[in-house]
């Protein structure tokens, strides 16, 4: 398949791009400098872009089938990076005819907010990171109602560790059971997976060990 990857240079995006390429696809990275992204293959292009500049995200997406967003805010906890980011990219791949969208979002969002603890729910996304909550928020909502074949992926806490293949996802909102966490690489493993499984289309499955 034929990918573009924004947000490539962050944390999932390194890993999608990294497992796309070994699973033998074609891979565009986007983002603002792709140099960061220590990675050297044939099937690799790096291109770089702001994901605000329209006509830079149009060129990206040229001969493009599938689109993975992993944007994220960095040190930026009040910005409007992933919505409006987002919004630009469903507005680009609607004028190129791209249809399948794949965008990492968090766990949370939407019927998992029942998923979370008290920590979460309260301190971290009811307090220190509750613009990046809302932005999320206002991300998915772009998303969802964007007419194109998407996937929403919602994640538990990042932490370090390899890739394991062993993880639990689509739980329902009702499940107290998750530790909360996954590794990039199993983030990176499950948006590879939905190219070929369409299974979660026009769904929001969490995520999580």
């Amino acid at each position: 398949m034929k990918l573009v990857v924004f947000g490539a240079t962050g944390n999932i995006g390194q890993q999608v791009v990294k497992q796309a390429l070994e699973q033998g696809h074609e891979v565009t990275a986007f983002a603002r400098n792709p140099l960061k992204l220590d990675i050297k293959h044939p099937k690799l292009q790096l291109f770089q872009g702001d994901v605000m500049d329209n006509a830079r995200v149009e060129q990206a997406l040229q001969g493009q089938e599938i689109v993975v967003c992993t944007l994220g805010s960095g040190k930026n906890l009040s910005g409007n990076v992933r919505s409006k980011g987002s919004e630009n990219i469903i507005k680009a791949m609607k004028k190129c005819g791209i249809k399948r969208f794949i965008c990492q979002s968090t766990l949370g969002v939407g019927e998992s907010w029942e998923n979370l603890n008290f920590y979460w729910k309260y301190i971290m996304f009811g307090f220190i990171l509750r613009k990046v909550f809302a932005d999320h928020e206002r991300q998915e909502d772009m998303v969802q109602n964007s007419g194109l074949d998407w996937t929403i992926i919602r994640p538990g806490a990042f932490i370090e560790g390899e890739l394991t293949g062993q993880y639990r996802h689509g739980f329902p909102g009702t499940d107290k059971t998750s530790k909360l966490t996954i590794t990039h690489a199993d983030v990176a493993d499950f948006i590879l997976k939905q190219f070929a499984d369409d299974f979660y289309l026009y769904q929001a499955p969490s995520l999580s060990y």
